[in-house]
């Protein structure tokens, strides 16, 4: 395998994708068209030789880690003369908006519960521990959501507790994108998964005193790229969304509906600017040496290599 010229004090290992790809089980089941389309997020690439290369093998080692995991707790348990019950083994994916970690968290939740040993993988998206926004206007932060202090922190910490702690069913707030806000009165169940999956733009954050929900985490993955690339593929997204979603009268964002190509372009630099750069400038990339798996993505949006932490 190719180091990539990486420096022996680095803490991960680096695989191009060839190298990546060559790893992939050997017996691999295709995942069907209407799965795909179905996973795959607004303007990502996610094509059978994505799957094939890059997250077939990435399952495989995740699936790995959480038989691993299982051992280890068994083991431990017998030690302690204990009689624990399992518990989840938790991922956590993080990385900048537009960068493509929905599509990531989506594909490994379908490629997981496909291995014998996790064949029941929850996902939730952090955007549900989002304050309402009420809430946020009340702090000042509506222009901060996103930020790390625009979550409930508290809220997501005890949420994952307790699923990491085996508790029968846990509930977790939603998120509304249409109306961009909590949904009252509405939750999703997470009921003993094997797996959960939490992904979210500052999943990684360190603590600043007690308990982070990054330390709940069994492996973590961020989602990486340039800067320039995921800003074009933010504006990008921006034009899809404001010739889409952005036309339904009860979309938050409606306003936008009607710009024409260029005053959209101006629209989606100015946010990306404002907010959505400096969020990944100040919080969310300084994180990324945290993960226990780095994919780093070309312009084209395709993984070019895979970053592995050393064991």
């Amino acid at each position: 395998m190719h180091s990539n010229g990486q420096s022996a004090s680095t803490p991960f290992v680096e695989l191009s994708r060839a190298d990546w790809a060559a790893l992939a089980p050997e017996t691999t089941e295709q995942l069907p068209t209407s799965i795909l389309d179905r996973v795959r997020g607004l303007g990502d690439r996610l094509d059978m030789s994505e799957v094939l290369d890059v997250f077939q093998p990435l399952s495989r080692l995740l699936s790995l880690y959480a038989e691993g995991t299982r051992t280890l707790h068994a083991t431990t348990s017998t030690f302690l003369h204990t009689t624990a019950a399992r518990t989840p083994f938790v991922i956590g994916v993080a990385g900048s908006v537009a960068v493509g970690k929905s599509t990531v968290s989506r594909v490994l939740q379908e490629l997981l519960s496909g291995w014998s040993s996790t064949p029941h993988v929850a996902l939730v998206t952090t955007d549900g521990f989002l304050y309402p926004n009420e809430e946020l206007i009340r702090r000042g932060l509506l222009d901060r959501k996103g930020f790390p202090e625009s979550y409930d922190r508290k809220a997501l910490l005890r949420f994952v507790s307790e699923v990491k702690s085996g508790k029968p069913e846990v509930h977790a707030p939603v998120y509304s994108h249409l109306s961009y806000n909590i949904v009252p009165d509405e939750s999703v169940s997470v009921r003993q998964p094997d797996v959960l999956i939490v992904e979210g733009l500052n999943v990684l954050q360190p603590s600043t005193g007690g308990l982070a929900v990054s330390d709940l985490f069994d492996f973590s993955i961020y989602v990486d790229a340039r800067t320039r690339d995921i800003a074009h593929w933010y504006e990008e997204r921006f034009l899809k969304l404001q010739q889409g979603a952005f036309a339904d009268p009860d979309s938050y964002f409606h306003r936008y509906a009607g710009l024409d190509e260029q005053e959209a372009r101006s629209t989606a630099r100015d946010i990306w600017a404002r907010i959505n750069g400096v969020n990944l400038e100040e919080n969310i990339r300084p994180t990324r040496s945290r993960a226990t798996l780095i994919l780093r993505k070309d312009t084209d949006h395709s993984v070019s290599s895979v970053l592995l932490r050393k064991i």
